[in-house]
């Protein structure tokens, strides 16, 4: 089977997770294509794990960000849903793992208390005001979610649709299907 380029790639797009008071929310668009077209409209990126005690959205290419998905669900169970030790792991297996490093997926993970985004390179990320946004339409949304937060009153799951609903105005490859989960 030739190897597709870049521009067919099969991705799925935007992620936003937003913290404010007690609670955090995360959300994404249902929107995943192929080079230029939409294949499907209502895809869902956002999964609990741990017994819902922690969520995951995923940005990139579909596969990878599966693979991913369930590599850090297994550090998780293993390190008793530590989800600091878990990214921690999943990185280092990042980094040094051939077939990872090629992996092209970016993973935000929440809890009561962690916001993380794992990256390309075995990178964790923890975001110093609660704010992380991946994908096409990931910036569009951190700062329409930036905006949200420092002037108005509403609460984490308000400020990350309305944050997603913006990106999808201005990013073709995030659309208004949105699904956003909290953790209280």
């Amino acid at each position: 089977m030739p190897h597709r380029n870049q521009s067919e790639q099969i991705r799925s797009t935007t992620i936003l997770s937003v913290r404010r008071g007690d609670t955090v929310a995360i959300g994404g668009d249902g929107q995943v294509t192929l080079g230029q077209a939409t294949l499907k409209q209502d895809a869902r990126k956002i999964r609990p794990l741990a017994e819902g005690k922690v969520l995951c959205g995923f940005a990139g290419s579909a596969a990878d960000s599966f693979a991913l998905l369930e590599r850090f669900e297994a550090q998780l169970e293993q390190h008793q849903k530590n989800v600091r030790r878990a990214a921690i792991e999943l990185a280092k297996q990042w980094r040094t793992d051939r077939a990872m490093r090629r992996l092209e997926a970016l993973l935000v993970v929440v809890s009561k208390d962690t916001t993380l985004m794992l990256g390309g390179s075995g990178d964790v990320i923890e975001p110093s005001d609660g704010v992380i946004g991946i994908g096409s339409g990931g910036m569009y949304a951190t700062a329409a979610a930036r905006a949200l937060l420092g002037h108005t009153e509403l609460d984490a799951k308000e400020i990350v649709d309305k944050a997603l609903h913006i990106a999808a105005d201005i990013c073709v490859y995030t659309n208004h299907d949105i699904v956003v989960e909290t953790i209280d």
